[in-house]
């Protein structure tokens, strides 16, 4: 059975710096691309960052290139998310999101796999 456990959320200032991580099980975590998604209130959800843990290709948001660094421990089958100098327009629930795939999907769509969410909350 596919698992993903997100934790690392949390309340900071506008600023700060978070890390989420992505523990992943049942699956041959090499082969498939996790995913970072979030959802503010109100609207859609949307694509964050992407890995693919085979070949380590990534995809960033324009709105987090740079303040963002998404990386794989395939030894411990855990994708990180670090999110610095966040932003008030960063506070969404994020969700962590597996799919088989040769690249960095990013489209909900594609996703089969999804864990809990985490609150992530920046104030200004």
């Amino acid at each position: 059975e596919v698992q993903l456990q997100a934790s690392g959320g949390g309340s900071v200032q506008a600023g700060g710096s978070l890390r989420l991580s992505c523990a992943a099980s049942g699956f041959v975590f090499d082969d498939y691309a996790i995913g970072w998604f979030r959802q503010a209130p109100g609207k859609g959800r949307e694509a964050v960052s992407v890995i693919n843990v085979g070949d380590y290709s990534t995809y960033y948001a324009d709105a987090v290139k740079g303040r963002f660094t998404i990386s794989s421990d395939n030894a411990r089958n855990t994708v990180y998310l670090q999110m610095n100098s966040l932003k008030p327009e960063d506070t969404a629930v994020y969700y962590c999101a597996a799919t088989w795939s040769l690249v960095a999907p990013t489209p909900v769509w594609e996703y089969k796999h999804w864990g809990q969410g985490t609150q992530v909350t920046v104030s200004s």
